[in-house]
């Protein structure tokens, strides 16, 4: 194998399978717990989100009150200011310009008591919206956190192995040309399992189970040139290059 230069690019391409393969399994022990953390911080996020703004409505409605209730004070000055005038006034007309201002302002006071029931009913709905909006954001908060851990446990268990297989695919891809490095991504990346170079399964394809002609197989174990398979595209290798990584990694 060592004088066959194609040989040894076969070598190269499947070693670099079987080191993402190994990495896949660690992401794959993972599952999905990244997006599930990623999904729960968007929630949580839209829950503190509606928090501040029920909070908001809930300041501004205590806002309004106070402001009718300035009002009052206001209207209920200009009563007694003008009762007192009444009692000094010259003629009926002045009375009775007197009595609508009166009658003016109480009528504003009327509207500001009603307007501040209307305001207290809707804080007090906008109060039971937040008690549970808390309780949403605290009960989410404890599930982000419990899966945050379980996602530490997972990478601190993992972290060593991760590390070493990140370095060792870094060192394998630069074995690989170019021109299969970026094919072999390629195929990859269209692969759900990730498996871009495969041997043959029995009489089939160890990708996608379509048979492979006989002759296919004799070129395999020739190993003189890289093989497609007609059916998935994944590269074809002869077994025995798996084997020979795979004692050679358990040896190491």
């Amino acid at each position: 194998m060592s004088n066959n230069p194609v040989a040894k690019r076969l070598k190269a391409i499947s070693k670099l399978q079987l080191l993402d393969s190994k990495l896949d399994e660690i992401h794959r022990l993972r599952g999905s717990l990244p997006e599930e953390v990623n999904d729960l911080e968007d929630d949580l996020q839209g829950l503190l989100t509606r928090q501040e703004r029920i909070e908001s409505d809930i300041n501004r409605l205590k806002d309004d009150i106070k402001s009718r209730e300035v009002k009052i004070e206001e209207f209920g000055a200009q009563i007694k200011k003008y009762e007192s005038q009444q009692m000094n006034v010259k003629n009926n007309r002045e009375y009775e310009a007197l009595r609508k201002e009166i009658e003016y302002a109480n009528l504003e006071i009327l509207t500001s008591e009603k307007k501040m029931r209307q305001f207290g009913e809707q804080i007090e709905q906008k109060d039971e919206m937040l008690q549970k909006t808390l309780g949403d954001v605290q009960a989410k908060k404890e599930e982000l956190d419990e899966k945050k851990k379980e996602l530490e446990v997972i990478k601190e268990e993992t972290k060593v192995e991760e590390k070493r297989l990140l370095a060792e695919i870094e060192g394998a891809e630069n074995e690989v040309e170019d021109r299969i490095l970026n094919g072999y991504r390629k195929i990859r990346m269209n692969m759900r399992n990730g498996l871009a170079v495969v041997s043959t399964d029995r009489d089939a394809c160890g990708g996608c189970f379509s048979i492979i002609p006989p002759q296919v197989h004799i070129e395999l174990r020739q190993k003189t040139r890289l093989i497609h398979c007609e059916n998935c595209g994944r590269i074809l290798v002869d077994e025995s290059f798996f084997t020979e990584l795979e004692e050679g990694m358990v040896k190491a």
